[in-house]
């Protein structure tokens, strides 16, 4: 298939469209600072994933994983939104949308964990209901492996333990060895806390409601992710094998697959004018940072 990057045509197909999904990656958040997974810059290219990022690794050694991800939390903490969620919190409200997409419903699903997008669309509009599925959890939420109690948490650090190992998590040094009983504790039965994101071999959050949006959609929007992780990297295939047309917005065409449209370079840039037709810089005011 002979991929397509214009975006008069590709503004023509969501006019007609009904149902609108986006599926979001790392790359929509890398103009805010936080790293993406993939690539030579990665972080899977420098830290082990079977280490890090699976229900074992935590069994096996909680204060190794639990540093790493104080130091995801710690970038997270720092991060705003950029121009890629902007565009993203704009397109999602009716009265935008429908200068480009008249009759459409619009979901964003993000594999994101970083609370950016919802960040921002509680910024801009502070009495809607963003729709956003964070299908793999958040940072700044815990989870207690004991009672289950899940619960917000902007801490920093969520411990004292944890206090400066950021830095040695950057660096690339050996970890610390933190003693079981000083790592995160549950405030209501004492048990040990895990970050509330989904690891590998874990099963995605919200995922009935997921594959219904995925099953109607007529479009998707594939931006800043390399779809190489089930079941994400199967969204946009459901969509284009059903006759819907599917867009990827990325740096480089990995994952474009069934792709229809391709358009290249920093989602911070051709999201805004692909999808509401503004200049970047039209939209830099928009969201004011203290």
């Amino acid at each position: 298939m002979v991929l397509s990057s214009d975006v008069t045509e590709f503004q023509s197909v969501l006019r007609k469209s009904n149902h609108i999904i986006a599926i979001a990656g790392a790359g929509l958040s890398a103009a805010s600072g936080i790293p993406t997974f993939r690539g030579s810059d990665g972080l899977w290219s420098t830290y082990s994933l079977s280490d890090l990022a699976t229900p074992q690794a935590f069994e096996e050694n909680p204060s190794k994983v639990w540093q790493f991800y104080h130091y995801r939390r710690e970038i997270a903490r720092k991060a705003l939104p950029n121009l890629a969620h902007i565009a993203l919190a704009l397109f999602s409200q009716p009265d935008q949308r429908r200068k480009i997409a008249p009759k459409t419903e619009f979901t964003l699903i993000t594999q994101n964990v970083d609370g950016l997008s919802a960040l921002c669309s509680q910024t801009l509009f502070p009495s809607t209901d963003p729709p956003i599925i964070e299908m793999h959890g958040r940072l700044f939420e815990t989870l207690c492996t004991q009672c289950g109690d899940k619960v917000p948490n902007r801490d920093s650090p969520i411990c004292p333990a944890l206090a400066g190992t950021e830095e040695i998590v950057k660096s690339h040094a050996k970890e610390r060895e933190i003693p079981l009983e000083d790592l995160p504790r549950c405030k209501k039965c004492g048990g040990l806390l895990r970050p509330a994101v989904v690891w590998f071999r874990e099963n995605i959050l919200h995922g009935k409601e997921i594959f219904e949006l995925v099953g109607k959609a007529d479009v998707a929007l594939v931006i800043g992710t390399s779809s190489q992780v089930s079941p994400a990297s199967l969204f946009a295939r459901n969509v284009a094998e059903r006759g819907g047309a599917v867009a990827v917005f990325n740096i480089e065409q990995q994952g474009v697959g069934l792709a229809h449209f391709y358009f290249e370079g920093p989602c911070e840039q051709t999201l805004p004018r692909v999808l509401l037709g503004m200049e970047p810089d039209e939209m830099k005011g928009l969201l004011q940072h203290d």
